[in-house]
């Protein structure tokens, strides 16, 4: 999947692009296990963007050969400890610097956004009215009508493009109350019982939690962790685009998982 925009000539100063992420997605304001912000500084000059979710090798290798600069990411390469410079990490990091490519990273920033974060563009797509925040993170709210759990998990299926695990905890109830927590979320199905919340989305299951979401009567629908998390890096380069002038490629490296 790919989408390039226009860029001005010449490019953006580095600093000037870092310093509007910053305060558009409130990093200082989150405590976050992820570093968020600038985790790898190459080039001064930014001229073109690519986005991914994850930060591999092949997100950094692919961004460099699409000709980027600046590669904004949703799991970045440092998460709040020591990591030795070696093996798999050294690789990429070297790979980016050797490029000159810089690499930023928004963890829960861009889960919570709420314009473009990764609950918020779900929520939209699902038509989620009287949508107000839910687990830190998440947006809850009630959908148009209530639907069949089925109905419910083809169209996330059409969103997301991942087949859906789905656990009918709320015994044959309908969908029409709902909680969305991109990624791992599975943590929050008891907060959304509590809530009266009948349906919980999230990316990933817990085995640990598989018991709670049937005693509880909530239904839940997983549509993997990293299909959930599509839509924030993607919204946050198009945002770049119409700030910058800054052309961009969303870089679609799924993992099935």
């Amino acid at each position: 999947m790919t989408e390039i925009m226009t860029s001005r000539v010449g490019g953006v100063a580095l600093d000037d692009v870092t310093a509007w992420l910053d305060r558009y997605l409130k990093i200082s304001e989150f405590k976050d296990w992820s570093n968020n912000g600038l985790q790898v500084e190459g080039n001064r000059t930014v001229t073109r963007i690519a986005a991914s979710v994850d930060t591999s090798l092949r997100s950094i290798e692919e961004a460099i050969a699409s000709g980027a600069d600046l590669m904004v990411v949703h799991h970045g390469l440092f998460w709040n400890k020591p990591l030795m410079v070696t093996g798999p990490h050294r690789r990429r990091i070297q790979t980016a610097l050797d490029a000159g490519l810089n690499i930023y990273a928004a963890h829960l920033p861009l889960d919570a956004h709420p314009e473009i974060g990764n609950n918020a563009m779900i929520a939209s797509a699902l038509s989620l009215q009287d949508a107000s925040p839910f687990a830190g993170i998440g947006q809850m709210g009630e959908l148009p009508y209530e639907q069949t759990l089925q109905e419910f998990a083809e169209r996330v299926q059409k969103l997301t493009g991942e087949i859906c695990l789905v656990h009918g905890g709320g015994g044959g109830t309908g969908v029409r109350r709902l909680g969305i927590v991109s990624g791992s979320g599975a943590e929050f199905i008891s907060q959304a019982a509590a809530l009266g919340l009948d349906t919980l989305l999230t990316g990933e299951p817990e085995h640990k939690h598989f018991h709670d979401a049937f005693e509880l009567g909530l239904n839940v629908v997983y549509a993997g962790h990293y299909e959930t998390e599509v839509f924030g890096v993607r919204a946050l380069a198009a945002k770049l685009e119409d700030q910058f002038g800054l052309p961009w490629q969303f870089l679609h490296l799924p993992t099935g998982l």
